[in-house]
C-alpha cells in the first residue's frame, strides 16, 4: 500500500506550495542514489519524486486531497475497457478513461499530451454522434487578477440568455470550469503588483535606505484589498524575502491558502546634502 504523499515528503496537508518545493529538494539531495549508498535510497527517491509530482500541481493535488491515491490508480472499469478517473477541478466533477486493450487510440493507454482538461482531448479524437454529445461550446471569460484570486460573481450570455454564475476563489489564468450546458475558459490579467506561483504570491515592497538601517514598521497590501503591518528588522538588507503565512491564494476545494512573499528592495539616494554626506560617513567609522 502506496504511503501517504505528505508522509514521504515530511509535510502536513496544510503546507504551502513553497514549504513542498522545499521538502522535496532537501529530501531528493538526501536520497539520491549518486550520493546515498544505502540499499533502499533509489525506492525511497522514486517515492519522492512522485509525491512532489503530484503535491507540487495545484491540480493534481487538490485530486489527491479528495480521492487519495484512487485518483491517479484508476477505479471501476470503463466503457474501452480501462480504468475510470474521477477528478475535481474548480465547482465540478469530471470523469475520463484510461483506455486499454481495443480502444481507438491504440496500444495500452494514453496520456493527455499536455491537455489539462480531459474534455480537450475528447473533443480531438473522439469523432462522430460522441462528439456530438461530449462537445459543449466553450466561452472565455476575463477576470482581474483580484477577481480570480478572491473569487467573485459575473453575468454571462450563453445563448442570448444571461446567467449569473460563481467563480470559485483561487481560478487561475487558463484554466477550464465546466458547467451544465458550456465550458468557461479562464483569462486572468496581470497585475502590476503581485506576482502568482501557484498559491503562493510575490510582491516588491521598496523603502528608503534610513527605514532598512534603523527599522521600523511598513503597511503592505494584499491580494484580498486589506493591508497588514510588517516589521523591519534593523540592517534589512536590499533582497531580503520576507514571508508572510496564509496571505496567499486560496486553494480550491480546501480551506487552505498560499503565502505572502515580500521582497524588500532598498532605495540608496543619490542626491545627498553636505550634512547627510557628513553622516553617512560617520557610520562608516
Amino acid at each position: 500500500m502506496k504511503k501517504d504523499f505528505y508522509e514521504v515528503l515530511g509535510v502536513n496537508k496544510a503546507a504551502s506550495q513553497a514549504d513542498i518545493k522545499s521538502a522535496y529538494r532537501k529530501m531528493a539531495l538526501e536520497f539520491h542514489p549518486d550520493k546515498n549508498k544505502s540499499a533502499d535510497a533509489e525506492e525511497k527517491f522514486k517515492e519522492i519524486n512522485e509525491a512532489y509530482e503530484v503535491l507540487s500541481d495545484i491540480q493534481k493535488r487538490q485530486a489527491y486531497d479528495q480521492f487519495g491515491h484512487t485518483a491517479f490508480e484508476g477505479g471501476r472499469s470503463g466503457p474501452f475497457g480501462g480504468n475510470t478517473y474521477t477528478q475535481q477541478q474548480g465547482p465540478f466533477t469530471f470523469t475520463y478513461t484510461n483506455g486499454q486493450g481495443g480502444n481507438p487510440f491504440g496500444g495500452g493507454g494514453f496520456d493527455f499530451d499536455g491537455f489539462s482538461n480531459p474534455f480537450d482531448i475528447f473533443e480531438q479524437f473522439f469523432g462522430g454522434p460522441f462528439a456530438r454529445t461530449a462537445r459543449l461550446p466553450t466561452y472565455k471569460i476575463n477576470l482581474t487578477f483580484e477577481e480570480a484570486v478572491n473569487g467573485c460573481q459575473k453575468e454571462v450570455n450563453i445563448d442570448g440568455k444571461n446567467k449569473t454564475i460563481k467563480i470559485p476563489a483561487g481560478v487561475d489564468n487558463g484554466q477550464k470550469i465546466r458547467f451544465q450546458d458550456f465550458i468557461l475558459y479562464i483569462d486572468v490579467e496581470e497585475s502590476q503588483l503581485f506576482k502568482r506561483d501557484g498559491a503562493d504570491i510575490y510582491l516588491t515592497k521598496t523603502i528608503s535606505f534610513s527605514l532598512a538601517a534603523l527599522g521600523g514598521q511598513i503597511s503592505i497590501p494584499t491580494p484580498d484589498g486589506s493591508n497588514i503591518s510588517l516589521k523591519i528588522k534593523p540592517g534589512t538588507q536590499s533582497e531580503t524575502l520576507i514571508r508572510v503565512r496564509g496571505k496567499g491564494v486560496p486553494v480550491i476545494n480546501s480551506r487552505s491558502k498560499g503565502d505572502l512573499y515580500i521582497k524588500i528592495a532598498v532605495s540608496v539616494p543619490t542626491r545627498l546634502s553636505l550634512n547627510q554626506k557628513k553622516l553617512i560617513k560617520e557610520l562608516e567609522l
